[in-house]
């Protein structure tokens, strides 16, 4: 099933394979050819096939299997918003997994060096809150919301906000309060 090969790591031989009886016409996909046992083809003499299958796919398709894994821990199959940026996940587990960078430790997405140059000269504009929130934290805010709104509504309470605003325009707060700003910028 889908699942299942979502859920599975993925294997290069798997790729490699022809597939099975009746899944897939022969004739739409071409033929994986043999690799060759012996060292790897020249990176700026081979195909571009070739490239691919023995420089980049090695490492591509692993990260790719770890980001569907992350994905779903994420649960961005669940719903149609995430907060899950797929292509920070790859960046980031890529640059992790570098050889050059074998025995560095572990290094966050916007801790990356190339990362923090970009978003200097392109920010992001900020993750909403409604997919930052869980359920539980927007349900307590909405809660709380409509706890106030109904205490609000009541008419002992009416009544004193009222008064609070008779009492502030009677004694010009607003103008007592524009004065001490005045008098404390003075000094």
């Amino acid at each position: 099933s889908l699942e299942a090969g979502i859920l599975q790591p993925l294997d290069m031989e798997q790729f490699n394979s022809a597939p099975a009886a009746g899944t897939v016409d022969q004739q739409l996909l071409p033929k994986a050819e043999a690799a060759p046992s012996s060292e790897p083809p020249d990176p700026k003499t081979c195909s571009p096939r070739e490239y691919l299958e023995f420089y980049i796919f090695p490492v591509l398709l692993p990260g790719l299997a770890e980001l569907l894994h992350e994905a779903e821990k994420e649960k961005c199959f669940e719903g149609r918003r995430t907060k899950f940026i797929a292509s920070d996940f790859l960046t980031e587990w890529l640059y992790n997994k570098n050889p050059k960078r074998k025995d560095e430790s572990f290094t966050e997405f916007f801790s990356i060096p190339f990362v923090k140059d970009w978003l200097k000269d392109h920010p992001r504009p900020p993750i909403p809150l409604s997919l930052l929130l869980s359920e539980e934290e927007a349900s307590i805010i909405i809660q709380s919301f409509w706890r106030g709104y109904r205490v609000r509504c009541n008419s002992e309470i009416q009544e004193l906000r009222q008064w609070q605003k008779k009492f502030r325009e009677e004694r010009h707060i607003n103008k007592v309060v524009i004065q001490f700003w005045n008098k404390q910028e003075a000094k």
